[in-house]
């Protein structure tokens, strides 16, 4: 909750109780509830006079707003488009990369084998 640990809390609770009092700390907080549920009532109401007065006007929100939305989803599909391309590629990559390491094993397979068989053979 806002970056607050529950002792950083505690400590702002106790502040406040020292300070406000132990009857008065709830009617403060009933206050600022109601600042906060004013406060969004009249974001809400500002938002619909907004849109009211844009019908009004002949504007229509939906339509203002769908250049928006189809730039937004082009560029989503061209940042898909690219994400993909750069995991297929690194998948190659990484494919051919596992590819050589395979074959230097393989050759050093090789190479100890015919230490092991060659001329001098170990006894087991």
């Amino acid at each position: 909750m806002f970056g607050i640990g529950g002792s950083e809390l505690i400590f702002i609770v106790l502040i406040a109780v020292m300070l406000f009092g132990a009857d008065k700390v709830p009617e403060i907080a009933r206050t600022l509830g109601k600042g906060m549920a004013q406060l969004k009532n009249a974001t809400d109401d500002i938002k619909s006079e907004i849109t009211k007065s844009a019908e009004a006007n002949g504007l229509d929100v939906k339509s203002i707003t769908s250049g928006f939305t189809d730039e937004m989803d082009s560029i989503k599909q061209g940042f898909n488009k690219m994400v993909l391309e750069e995991t297929s590629a690194k998948t190659n990559d990484v494919k051919s990369i596992t590819d050589d390491i395979t074959t230097e094993i393989t050759k050093a397979k090789i190479t100890i084998d015919d230490l092991v068989d060659g001329p001098i053979k170990r006894q087991s």
